[in-house]
Formats: C-alpha cells, sequence, structure tokens
C-alpha cells in the first residue's frame, strides 16, 4: 500500500494534527494542539514556518481568497499568517475550563465542521459544529473525543468517529442544505482489554481521509498502524508505522499521491520516545492511490 516512510526533517510536534495540502502554495500544514502552534512546510525548497497562539489549536483549514481559519479553544478565527490580523468568527459554544474544539475540515461546499473533545472523558458530552455564513449550529452529539472528519467524493456520506469509543459513525450528507440524516455504525474496533499489552492493541480511530476510490484512511491512535477501509466499511489493508500514536493523514504533493501522517509525543512514555525517536513528527510515503483535494472554507 505504501512506499518507505520517512519523517519531515524539522522538530516533532507534542501533538501533531489536521494536516492538509495547499495546493496553491505546494505546501502542507498541520497543527500542534497543545504546542499552540500552526506549522507550514514546502517539500521542494524544505522551508519550515511556524505561528505562534494563546490557546490550543484545534485544526485548521484555508479559506477561499486567502488566510485560514483556526478552531482554537476560545473559537473559531481567521487568521491573515502574512499580515498578522486575526479576527474571531464564533465564539466556543460550551465551558472552555472541560471542553475544547478538536479535529475540522471544510465540507465540499465550504461549511467549516469542527467537533469537539470533553476533557474530562468520564461522559459523551462533545458535539460536532458547523460554521456557515456567519453561525454556529450544533449538528450531533453524543460523544466523547470527535474526530475522522470527513466526506465521499460524491458528498453524499460524511464520517464523523468518536475516538474513545473506537467508532466511525456514517451520516448521510446533504451538499446542498448542509443537513445530516441517517447516523449509522460505519466501522467499530476492539477496545484494550485491561490485561492486554499495548503492542497487541490495534489502536482506535483518530483523524481521517478519503481517497479518489471513496475508501476511508484512519489514522489507529496507540495503533500504530493506518488503515484503508472500503465504503461498505470493509478493512482493505493496513500501513505499519514507526510511531505508536498516528493521529491523521492526508494526501499531498502535486498528484495527491503522498500520504502526511502527523503522530504524538505529548505524554508518552519514556521507553516508548527511545524506540520510535520519530513519535511528534510527520511521516511521508507514497501509495498508489491519491486523495481527494483540500476544502476551502467559504466565509
Amino acid at each position: 500500500m505504501a512506499s518507505v516512510i520517512t519523517a519531515l526533517p524539522i522538530e516533532p510536534s507534542r501533538l501533531g494534527e489536521s494536516p492538509l495540502w495547499h495546493p496553491g502554495e505546494a505546501a502542507l500544514y498541520w497543527c500542534d494542539i497543545p504546542g499552540r502552534a500552526l506549522n507550514r512546510f514546502e517539500p521542494l525548497a524544505g522551508r519550515h514556518r511556524q505561528w505562534k497562539f494563546d490557546g490550543d489549536v484545534g485544526c485548521c483549514a484555508p479559506i477561499v481568497g486567502g488566510g485560514m481559519l483556526l478552531a482554537l479553544r476560545d473559537g473559531l478565527w481567521r487568521c491573515d499568517l502574512d499580515g498578522g490580523d486575526r479576527m474571531r468568527l464564533a465564539a466556543a459554544p460550551y465551558d472552555p475550563a472541560s471542553e475544547r474544539f478538536n479535529d475540522g475540515k471544510a465540507d465540499p461546499h465550504g461549511r467549516m465542521w469542527v467537533g469537539t473533545i470533553y476533557e474530562p472523558r468520564d461522559r459523551a458530552a462533545a458535539a460536532m459544529y458547523c460554521y456557515d455564513r456567519g453561525k454556529l449550529q450544533r449538528k450531533a452529539e453524543g460523544i466523547t473525543v470527535s474526530n475522522g472528519l470527513a466526506w465521499s467524493p460524491d458528498a453524499r456520506a460524511m464520517y464523523w468517529a468518536d475516538t474513545k469509543a473506537h467508532t466511525v459513525f456514517a451520516f448521510d450528507f446533504d451538499v446542498d442544505t448542509g443537513g445530516v440524516s441517517n447516523q449509522r455504525v460505519f466501522a467499530r474496533f476492539d477496545p484494550r482489554t485491561d490485561s492486554q499489552a499495548l503492542d497487541d492493541y490495534r489502536g482506535r480511530p483518530d483523524g481521517a481521509a478519503v481517497d479518489a476510490d471513496g475508501c476511508l484512511w484512519l489514522a489507529m491512535y496507540e495503533g500504530a498502524r493506518i488503515v484503508r477501509l472500503a465504503p461498505d466499511g470493509a478493512l482493505l489493508g493496513e500501513i505499519a508505522l514507526p510511531v505508536r500514536c498516528p493521529t491523521m493523514p492526508c494526501f499531498g504533493g502535486a498528484d495527491l499521491k503522498t500520504l502526511y501522517v502527523t503522530s504524538a509525543r505529548d505524554r508518552r512514555p519514556t521507553a516508548e520516545l527511545a524506540a520510535m525517536p520519530w513519535s511528534g513528527c510527520v511521516l511521508s510515503m507514497r501509495v498508489d492511490t491519491p486523495g481527494l483535494p483540500v476544502n476551502f472554507a467559504r466565509l
């Protein structure tokens, strides 16, 4: 499924997330959530740039006309990365002391979808929101750790994962209205048992991306692997990774056949980091099937 795996030649993130390939800039963007940073890397030039923020950076999406939409702990922000201007578009619809924005993406129409994580993790209090034409609306709820947002190539299906529940859901999606309906289980993975060694655990679903064939690629957190699922949820294959905690894949490069995968090193055991020194790095590999291009947010 993939070629030789390498790591981008920069310092690792504490918790890398939300990678996206910007075709106009031929650059990869990603967030470091607890590092409170947005990163940009140009593979051909080998240039790296970083922007720092006052709060956790959950996810990012490019904006039509320029700039970046960022989901910070205190709300959604429009940022002019070159000029430095920042404008809050919507305040956080939750208590920032116990919840924050997590995984998010723009849909094919340009609406910004972003889920939350309920940090105590003792109940399913997280939700999914959609920002459209100046309004932030609650669209779904009943989970603990929102992840895995993605759309099928025809935009008729939307995917959403609850990492804690080891479950990926699918919805019927109306791209014209942004309506979601018919929530159902798309894939479910075995949780780790109390007696199970970490090396025997297969991981839980984190971030996702969809390829041109409509297959869903999932980062399996603590499972040291990426899985590829068919449009009906069947497992088609997997890629073993040299990091314990991959967080999210995206497709990049001019042909969208370079798979980039962010990862985490924050709060991981010392022995694990010594054995897997690329933890927190962005991994890169070539794959046979191209991915879908990133969607730009329309504000």
